[in-house]
């Protein structure tokens, strides 16, 4: 599945701790209704058989929205799921050998900082970069703020398309125009909305204004 910068514009990153009497499945629906044009499947704490499930269930309703749907870090979990893609960080597996295991046709995201990691990652096959964190984030807490200055740098040096991720909301949006992204990763400023429809309506309208300057 080939990853266009259109499906980049509003990607959304799963969090379980604003779940309440929702579950995920629901939470990502109301999401994808707004105009979420892109979904990562991210778990921290779920076991191994509950993940699988998660990820089963997340993929059939992507498919039914005609979203790509990867998933964070896991690259055996995104095989047997057969998951569009993966999105992995720099700690984690280089693009070179998930591209080995993945094989040719799925999307693979990777998380980069620095000029280097993005030409690097590129090299490996990247098919999109996340770089951030752009503003300060809670919901990362390992997270280093990448300046507007570095984002715009690495947009230019790469042929790839690339996301903004970290403290993105509908309010601060409009401060990434002119770097060269083609899309914006939220988590917070999706789910934990207590209107996920109307918060994935009101983003993607902002970025797409942003993304005219």
């Amino acid at each position: 599945m080939n990853c266009a910068e259109q499906d980049l514009l509003l990607y959304a990153v799963t969090d379980r701790s604003w779940l309440g009497e929702q579950t995920l499945e629901e939470q990502v629906e109301e999401a994808l209704k707004g105009g979420a044009t892109f979904i990562q499947l991210r778990e921290k704490t779920l076991n191994d058989e509950a993940f699988l499930e998660e990820a089963r269930r997340l993929k059939a309703l992507c498919a039914r929205y005609r979203v790509p749907f990867v998933i964070n870090d896991n690259v055996a979990l995104a095989k047997e799921v057969d998951a569009d893609g993966v999105h992995v960080g720099q700690s984690d597996m280089e693009a070179q050998n998930v591209r080995e295991l993945l094989g040719p046709d799925k999307i693979i995201g990777v998380s980069a900082q620095t000029v280097e990691q993005a030409l690097l990652a590129e090299a490996h096959g990247a098919d999109y970069l996340g770089v951030g964190a752009v503003f300060p984030t809670g919901s990362k807490a390992d997270a280093d703020d990448v300046s507007f200055e570095t984002l715009a740098a690495i947009c230019k040096a790469v042929h790839i398309p690339v996301i903004a991720i970290g403290g993105i909301h509908a309010g601060n949006v409009e401060k990434l125009a002119g770097s060269g992204i083609c899309g914006i990763a939220v988590i917070s400023a999706l789910f934990a909305q207590p209107d996920i429809t109307a918060a994935a309506e009101h983003l993607r309208r902002a970025t797409e204004e942003m993304l005219k300057h």
